[in-house]
């Protein structure tokens, strides 16, 4: 399957926000995945409440999903969006580079990465991305958090500090 530029008719494109209206939309989303997932404990579960609730509460959210370590690279786990990558080497793109850097990544255009090696276009709506590691208690990379953006420099440091707090809380470090 090849990627489309058009857009989907169920997905809408993003909406940035302000960084006022930013932070509150983090608060009732955190607030909201917090009481979801009081005493849960699958991480399938998590990554699934985790996608829905972001996506619901943050408009410029095109697609939201976890990329879990399995078999030596990025797997496709739970999700909000169009299409995603299926697999992804840990030797590729913005999700291999923050698997590997084990740090998280904002890229304000995806566009002026070399695409194919750098930047993986799944989906070429996406103009800007944020990827999260998240790692479990005993410190070990279990998966990436993927975020991106119909539009330009959607991602900032306030998003890092959100998405770092919001898997720190359910996964581990």
């Amino acid at each position: 399957m090849s990627a489309s530029a058009e857009m989907p008719y169920f997905i809408r494109p993003s909406v940035n926000l302000s960084t006022d209206e930013k932070h509150q939309a983090y608060q009732q989303a955190t607030a909201s995945i917090d009481a979801s997932l009081q005493g849960e404990n699958n991480a399938t579960l998590k990554m699934a409440t985790i996608n829905a609730l972001l996506k619901s509460h943050l408009p410029y959210y095109y697609w939201v999903g976890f990329y879990c370590v399995q078999d030596g690279r990025l797997s496709i786990g739970p999700y909000q969006g169009t299409m995603g990558c299926l697999h992804i080497d840990f030797d590729r793109g913005v999700c291999g580079r923050a698997a590997r850097a084990r740090s998280t990544q904002i890229v304000d255009d995806v566009h002026a990465l070399a695409q194919g090696k750098d930047h993986i276009a799944c989906d070429p709506n996406s103009a800007s991305e944020i990827v999260v590691p998240v790692f479990n208690y005993q410190d070990e990379l279990i998966a990436v958090l993927d975020v991106d953006s119909t539009e330009l420099h959607s991602f900032d440091e306030l998003d890092q500090h959100y998405l770092e707090q919001i898997v720190h809380k359910h996964f581990g470090q």
